[in-house]
C-alpha cells in the first residue's frame, strides 16, 4: 500500500492553509474533506464559513466575501499546487506506529508518515427546522456574533442571543456596539457564565434578559422576523420580534474519530497541543484550527493554524528523511 508521505484531514481554513503550505513543501499531500450532511445540522466540506453569507473580516477582501466563495478559493490554490482530495470521511486513527493508519468511512484505508487534523469544530444549534434553514440560507440565523454580528443587516436592529455561558455572554456583549437591543434568551433563571462576563451584559444599557424562556421557533420566510417563545415555568407562549438570531449553546469539537487512537483531548474533546506548537501528544501528529481552539475559532486564525502545522510536519518529515 502506498504511503503519503502527508494526510490532512479537513477543509475549513486550517485545512486547505496546511495543504497549500505542504504541497509547495513538495509533500504532495492528500487531504480527505469529508462527506457532506444536512441533518440534524450541516456538515459540509468547507467547515463553518459554508453557512457564512458575508465574510468582512478576512484579509484581503476590502469588498467582503460570502463563506462558501472564500473556501473555493482556498480549495482552488490547494489544488492549483498539487494537493490532492478525497471524499470521505475518517472513522477511525491507528497511531500507535509508523506509518499511521486511517480507516475510512468507506472502509478504505490510507496509511502516511504525517497527519494533520484540522477537523474543526460545529457549533451547537437548538435544532429547529425553520432555525436550520435561515442558517443555511443566510436569513439573519448565526452561531457567531464576531462574524456576523457587525454586517449591515444586523446595525439598529433588536437581535437576540440565546445561552447563558460564558460564550454567550461575549456575543451578547459583542452585539450591544451594534443592535437597538440585545435580548438574552436563557431557559433558567440564573446564568452558567462567569460573574465577570454577566456583568457586561447585566450592565449594558441596551441588553435585556429574557429569563426561563425557551426558544420553540423562529419565525420569517426570506429573513427571520421574530422568535416564538415558551416560559419555561408557566408553559406560557409568547413572540418576540428581532432581525437577527445567535446561537450561543456551545461548540463540539469533530474529534470523535479520534477515540481509542491515543491523541490527548482536553475535558471538552479538544486537541491538546505541545509546547505553543502545533505539535500533539504522538509525534508526527499535529493539529490545527478549531479543533484545537475553543478560544478564538476565526478563519484567519484557523488560516494561521493550518500554516504553522504544515511547517512543523515539513520540518518534522524532513528530520526523518522523508522528503
Amino acid at each position: 500500500m502506498t504511503v503519503e508521505k502527508c494526510i490532512i484531514i479537513g477543509s475549513g481554513p486550517a485545512g486547505w492553509t496546511a495543504a497549500i503550505y505542504a504541497a509547495r513543501a513538495s509533500l504532495d499531500p492528500l487531504c480527505v474533506i469529508g462527506i457532506p450532511r444536512q441533518d440534524p445540522a450541516p456538515v459540509l466540506p468547507g467547515g463553518q464559513l459554508m453557512l457564512t453569507t458575508e465574510v468582512e473580516n478576512y484579509p484581503g477582501f476590502p469588498g467582503g466575501v460570502t463563506g462558501p466563495e472564500l473556501m473555493e478559493h482556498f480549495q482552488k490554490q490547494a489544488e492549483r499546487f498539487g494537493t490532492r482530495i478525497e471524499y470521505d470521511d475518517v472513522a477511525s486513527c491507528d497511531f500507535s506506529h509508523r506509518p499511521y493508519t486511517l480507516t475510512l468511512a468507506s472502509g478504505a484505508t490510507r496509511r502516511a508518515h504525517a497527519v494533520i487534523i484540522a477537523t474543526g469544530a460545529t457549533a451547537n444549534w437548538i435544532g429547529l427546522p425553520n432555525e436550520m434553514r435561515l442558517a443555511r440560507s443566510g436569513g439573519g440565523v448565526s452561531a457567531c456574533a464576531v462574524c456576523d454580528g457587525a454586517l449591515p443587516i444586523f446595525r439598529g436592529q433588536p437581535l437576540a442571543v440565546v445561552g447563558g455561558g460564558d460564550t454567550a455572554m461575549e456575543e451578547a456583549s459583542y452585539l450591544t456596539k451594534f443592535a437597538s437591543t440585545v435580548y438574552v434568551i436563557h431557559r433558567r433563571d440564573a446564568f452558567r457564565a462567569s460573574r465577570t462576563m454577566q456583568a457586561r451584559v447585566l450592565e449594558a444599557p441596551n441588553a435585556r434578559v429574557l429569563w426561563n424562556r425557551q426558544v420553540i421557533d423562529v419565525l420569517g420566510e426570506q429573513r427571520i422576523s421574530g422568535v416564538r417563545l415558551r416560559d419555561t415555568v408557566s408553559g406560557e407562549e409568547s413572540t418576540l420580534e428581532v432581525a437577527g438570531l445567535f446561537i450561543a449553546i456551545g461548540h463540539t469539537p469533530a474529534t470523535a474519530f479520534l477515540a481509542g487512537s491515543g491523541v490527548e483531548l482536553d475535558d471538552k474533546g479538544y486537541v491538546l497541543l505541545r509546547d505553543r506548537t502545533s505539535r500533539t501528544n504522538i509525534e508526527g501528529v499535529f493539529a490545527a484550527g478549531d479543533v484545537a481552539d475553543a478560544s478564538y475559532r476565526q478563519a484567519v486564525t484557523a488560516a494561521g493554524m493550518g500554516c504553522q502545522a504544515a511547517l512543523d510536519a515539513e520540518r518534522w518529515l524532513a528530520a526523518r528523511g522523508v522528503h
